[in-house]
């Protein structure tokens, strides 16, 4: 199934603790159907001392959220489903909402 939701893309959160909550998606898993949202569900990990970090200890990072749980937001700031169109030869994703070209 092609993703819809892509790196860089500002989303909106619709399920889970971070509800309503809004921000960029940093990586896309599309192995496991899941993207990572800067700043949003954060874990802690223990840490053995390494290469990168010298010191160790417990770190702060962002855990994959499943993607039935994010919806992209436009560039009016609407929460839109994606569809998709063909422009100038090229599959182009569009706003449901606005029917405008998502960048």
């Amino acid at each position: 199934m092609k993703q819809q939701i892509k790196k860089g893309d500002k989303v909106m959160i619709i399920a889970g603790k971070h509800k309503g909550q809004e921000g960029r998606v940093l990586r896309v898993i599309p192995s496991d159907n899941k993207a990572i949202v800067e700043g949003k569900n954060m874990v802690k990990r223990h840490t053995k001392p390494n290469a990168q970090n010298t010191q160790g200890g417990i770190i702060e990072k962002e855990a994959p959220i499943h993607m039935s749980n994010l919806m992209l937001v436009d560039a009016k700031g609407n929460v839109t489903r994606v569809g998709r169109e063909r422009k100038d030869g090229k599959l182009v994703r569009v706003s449901k909402k606005s029917g405008e070209e998502i960048k």
